[in-house]
């Protein structure tokens, strides 16, 4: 029973790795506060359940989860290219509820509140990952190739110039860089990652439904963020197993479950808020969040 509590506790680390790592891209690399981050988790969430429920493949059903949420990625990156600040974090807000109202009342596809159930454990070459410590092997896999695909982007010529935009997008305009294309691609890389870790929400749940992707779900992983640091995907990392597990000794106190999910965004506010008030870098932050 321990073991496969610790298991259930190491998937869901290896998920919000790879949507902390994701938004790390866009927010800490770029300076795009994305508030519409949660709903290219919904996008991958739905597409890949869906697929798999008319029976494709998992392999199929995830990178479409990725392909589908990029494509919004860069449809959302292209009316926001010109808004900047509070400005941006609205825009972005605003498209995260119209996508919670469309899974919510589109309910002829998504089934609205009474969600997806018996989506399928994922299947790859014959081998069934049914089993939590076969899902979380993959779920780590997916996860350090994730890390080290944004690793590679953020080191990258093309990284150095994304940086440069998030500390003087200007400076960089008048060198002769597209600014817009930068975004763009960036917009994109993000949210393909963010239907990546959809996808396998999905399949380990195996039951979505909308209020699986609220705002609420969103607060853990801006704070995972910036308490690991604005451009630090180490720190990010690092953030994560802290974050997951620091309300878990919650449920061995005592208190009922209607009382630990308050408390848990209580604590992921409190350590937001201190972390803005004594150390705005986060732990690992190269820069401090404006």
């Amino acid at each position: 029973m321990i073991s496969a509590y610790f298991i259930h506790l190491l998937i869901l680390i290896g998920i919000y790795a790879i949507l902390a790592i994701s938004l790390q891209l866009a927010m800490g690399f770029v300076g795009l506060f994305n508030l519409g981050h949660i709903s290219f988790y919904a996008i991958g969430a739905y597409t890949s359940a869906l697929l798999a429920l008319q029976g494709f493949s998992f392999w199929f059903c995830i990178l479409s989860a990725g392909i589908i949420a990029m494509l919004f990625g860069f449809l959302l990156s292209i009316p926001t290219h010109k808004l900047k600040g509070d400005y941006f974090a609205l825009a972005t807000l605003s498209f995260s509820f119209v996508i919670y109202a469309v899974v919510l009342n589109w309910t002829g596809l998504t089934r609205g509140p009474l969600g997806l159930p018996g989506i399928p454990k994922p299947i790859i070459f014959g081998f069934n990952f049914a089993n939590n410590f076969n899902f979380l092997i993959l779920t780590f896999a997916v996860a350090l190739v994730s890390y080290l695909i944004i690793k590679k982007i953020t080191t990258s010529p093309f990284g150095k110039v994304l940086q440069a935009i998030r500390d003087d997008e200007l400076a960089v305009k008048i060198l002769g860089k597209n600014t817009f294309k930068m975004k763009f691609y960036t917009f994109g890389i993000s949210a393909f990652f963010v239907g990546i870790a959809g996808s396998l929400y999905a399949h380990y749940i195996t039951f979505i439904d909308p209020s699986s992707f609220t705002l609420w779900q969103l607060i853990p992983v801006i704070t995972i963020v910036i308490i690991g640091g604005l451009g630090s995907l180490k720190g990010t990392v690092i953030a994560t197993i802290i974050l997951v597990l620091l309300p878990e000794p919650l449920r061995f106190i005592g208190f009922p479950s209607s009382i630990i999910g308050p408390a848990r965004q209580i604590i992921y506010a409190l350590l937001l808020l201190l972390i803005l008030l004594y150390k705005p870098r986060g732990f690992f932050g190269k820069v401090e969040l404006e």
